[in-house]
């Protein structure tokens, strides 16, 4: 995200919460720097156990912003997300960085974070497996980002007409005009 939009979400009383990447590396350094040396303000672990799957979240917010420059508007936390676990007999660790404008306690972001990657996944796993988006074939200037936005409205139709399964959806009216036009009204 621009340090542009931080500004303009600030001065609208929002806060942001943004993920740092190693596309940003004196940034994502400076951070995993910090967060190994400075006690957390709060943290929230939680464990759970879906599809196989074992796996521990700690969510930490730190306010020591050592190091970073003040390009950020609004910057007031960084935030370590810890996931370990094991998939199969396989064990991970993955950590994640955010920085925020928030002072906040560790389960309201990871309430947050987690809320959000739900979205995510909702929506493009959708987009990719059911409309096969991935594989369109539709180029042009605008031509696929159009249809992009296309299949994330029709998503949100079908979900706030009760459907929860894109794929059921799909073979329930993908032939029957008379409910495609009723689900448009």
């Amino acid at each position: 995200m621009p340090k542009k939009t931080c500004e303009l979400i600030i001065n609208s009383g929002n806060h942001y919460a943004i993920a740092v990447k190693n596309n940003q590396p004196k940034l994502y350094q400076q951070i995993q720097v910090n967060t190994q040396s400075a006690a957390p303000l709060t943290t929230h672990t939680t464990i759970e156990k879906k599809h196989g799957r074992l796996t521990k979240r700690r969510v930490s917010v730190f306010d020591d912003l050592t190091g970073i420059t003040n390009q950020w508007t609004g910057l007031k936390t960084l935030i370590k997300v810890e996931r370990t676990g094991q998939r199969g007999r396989q064990p991970y660790v993955m950590v994640a960085y955010y920085i925020s404008s928030l002072v906040a306690d560790a389960e309201i972001f990871a309430q947050g974070i987690r809320g959000h990657w739900g979205i995510e996944n909702r929506l493009h796993w959708s987009k990719d497996v059911v409309f096969q988006e991935d594989r369109s074939s539709i180029t042009g200037a605008h031509a696929p980002a159009n249809m992009s936005i296309i299949r994330s409205i029709v998503i949100n139709i079908l979900r706030s007409n009760g459907f929860s399964s894109m794929t059921i959806a799909q073979r329930l009216i993908s032939n029957n005009i008379p409910t495609l036009l009723a689900l448009l009204q």
